[in-house]
């Protein structure tokens, strides 16, 4: 299984909530350099936060790539989910994409990737990870490459 996670764009600093906060233009260029990251992959599914900046980076992805698939919004993918609920609505296999936040996404792939959150990935806006393994289990998956855009 292959399994990459970006960061959101970087997004407005304010807006009425936080989960209405859109990408800026520095952020869907961002976005786009990461994307560049994903071409040739293969795809299969796209599991994005509700959050508007990161629905937005999502369908930038989408477009980019020429991804004919549905976008899929989960509720498990927001700043304050908790990783270990999210590894277990994972599917267990495929090429898949997770578009979230932090800090949930330095706490999943660490989780992925040692077993526990006290070392969280580090992962700016924009940023992509990639993970390979078998299952998509806590401590079961390799990190193979951290892309952080310019």
């Amino acid at each position: 299984m292959k399994l990459w996670i970006l960061r959101h764009g970087e997004a407005e600093h304010h807006a009425r909530r936080d989960a209405e906060r859109e990408l800026t233009d520095h952020g869907r260029d961002q976005v786009l350099c990461s994307a560049a990251h994903l071409i040739g992959k293969p795809l299969e599914r796209i599991l994005v936060s509700p959050y508007v900046r990161a629905q937005q980076t999502a369908e930038l992805v989408r477009v980019a790539l020429g991804f004919t698939g549905e976008l899929m919004t989960v509720p498990w993918l927001t700043p304050e989910s908790e990783p270990k609920f999210a590894v277990s609505q994972l599917p267990d296999g495929g090429n898949v994409l997770l578009v979230s936040h932090q800090p949930f996404v330095g706490e999943l792939i660490s989780l992925l990737q040692h077993g526990h959150v006290r070392q969280p990935q580090p992962m700016h806006t924009a940023s992509l990870a990639e993970l390979e393994g078998e299952w998509p289990l806590a401590g079961c998956m390799t990190l193979l490459s951290v892309h952080n855009p310019r």
